[in-house]
């Protein structure tokens, strides 16, 4: 086996810690893995991993061996990208994560012109807004709206996104229009938790300079944005969400905004990706990409005012 591709299988051994992980992330069989895995450290006269039943795990050598191997195969990756500047030549498999309404609404419809500049790229999206293992799945990025725990890998800031109080003119006419955060305890919110199990959010406000929550009372709990919306438009209750996602309820009047002095504040939206693609060309010219996708698409968008409700129905 290629010197280079036996790298390659050793570093995602390591991250996942399974031969069988690695092996179905790789597309290949596990005993070619483990084949490779073992002529390595031969040719090396060394033991890299410590197998048990269940867990692999660097020895002292193989972390060192780990981190050299990472810096090695990003300057290769460097230096095979020197001579193509635009990126049309580039070839192979990116696995990319982002939130369900984020990859249906702006990014799938933008691929027509990404596979128009690398047609030699081939992408596997996956959407939902719960949270992935990057390494154990084997996603080379993933774009995430909201605030990171904290993480070993490396989270790129690609700008912040306005957030709207919303409701549907149903709800308005049936509970009438809050005024201010004092008439909020007469009201309903949506309650959103991702996953199930963790606590709802509070309703949140920026009010003199400081950002303040305020709990709510409500009948139903959802873990997804498309659930979230899909509630206010039934009527259910007032919810908070990022400018981008209602932009078209409010152009056509099925979602009204309400508070619009008392917003929450923007959600910061992130791309994170592992250590082992610190410089991966194939993922800047994907980074460099969305984040011009995401900049025309929802940075640049601004509220209609007729649609703002500032009075009772």
């Amino acid at each position: 086996m290629d010197r280079i591709d036996a790298l390659r299988i050793f570093l995602r051994v390591a991250e996942m810690r399974s031969f069988t992980k690695a092996a179905v992330c790789l597309q290949m069989p596990r005993s070619t893995v483990s084949t490779a895995i073992r002529e390595l450290e031969a040719r090396l006269g060394t033991r890299l991993l410590n197998r048990t039943t269940r867990h692999v795990t660097l020895t002292h050598d193989g972390e060192a061996f780990y981190d050299r191997s990472l810096r090695l195969l990003a300057e290769l990756e460097e230096l095979e990208g020197l001579f193509q500047d635009d990126g049309s030549q580039l070839s192979g498999k990116l696995r990319v994560e982002a939130p369900g309404r984020i990859a249906r609404l702006i990014i799938v419809p933008a691929l027509p012109d990404f596979f128009s500049r690398y047609p030699g790229i081939e992408l596997e999206i996956g959407a939902s807004d719960r949270p992935v293992n990057l390494v154990e799945g084997g996603v080379d990025c993933a774009i995430r709206v909201g605030e990171l725990s904290e993480s070993s890998l490396i989270a790129r800031p690609l700008g912040l996104l306005p957030v709207v109080n919303c409701a549907s003119p149903g709800y308005l006419a049936r509970h009438g229009v809050p005024e201010s955060i004092a008439d909020l305890p007469h009201h309903l919110a949506i309650h959103y938790a991702s996953p199930f199990g963790s606590i709802a959010e509070d309703w949140e406000y920026r009010e003199g300079g400081k950002v303040r929550t305020l709990p709510m009372q409500g009948s139903v709990t959802v873990d997804s944005a498309e659930s979230y919306i899909a509630c206010c438009l039934a009527g259910l209750g007032l919810i908070q969400v990022p400018a981008y996602d209602v932009q078209h309820h409010l152009q056509e009047g099925s979602l009204i905004e309400v508070l619009a002095d008392k917003q929450a504040g923007p959600m910061p939206l992130t791309i994170l990706y592992p250590h082992r693609h610190h410089r991966s060309r194939l993922l800047h010219v994907f980074i460099s990409w969305v984040e011009a996708l995401l900049s025309k698409e929802i940075h640049g968008l601004t509220l209609p005012q007729a649609q703002r409700a500032t009075q009772q129905p």
